[in-house]
């Protein structure tokens, strides 16, 4: 996908493919956007995938613009827990960061073992917090 064009608004974030379509995302829909300054949603990077904001903690795929798979639960957890760190929950499973963005979008499915491992790690995260 070629993306000509990138660009903010006071509530989303929006591209335009060599097409010509355009497609958006809202900053509510990421809490971590949703969250930060328009100071803070400038500084992004962008490469032939989508768009990372390194100071947040964030990653947008440009196909996810234009496709709109039913949230996975995946998705649902981690929308309803933004103080979880996905790219660091990924490291500490031994696994991309991009893969478990895969995951959470419902582009790829994890196995049974993968997503139990997930829930797993997410309870030992629990466990450490609750012994503090």
């Amino acid at each position: 996908m070629n993306i000509e064009k990138i660009w903010l608004t006071d509530s989303a974030i929006w591209i335009r493919n060599d097409k010509g379509e355009e497609a958006c995302e809202a900053f509510a829909d990421y809490p971590r956007l949703r969250n930060a300054t328009q100071e803070q949603r400038r500084h992004y990077a962008s490469d032939d995938f989508g768009i990372h904001w390194e100071a947040l903690d964030e990653d947008l795929s440009f196909e996810g613009f234009f496709s709109k798979p039913e949230p996975t639960a995946l998705y649902k957890l981690f929308m309803a827990h933004p103080e979880l760190n996905v790219s660091a929950l990924a490291r500490r499973m031994g696994i991309s960061q991009s893969l478990m963005a895969q995951y959470i979008s419902g582009k790829k499915n994890p196995s049974e073992s993968r997503l139990h491992l997930i829930y797993e790690t997410i309870r030992e995260v629990g466990k450490e917090l609750i012994a503090v």
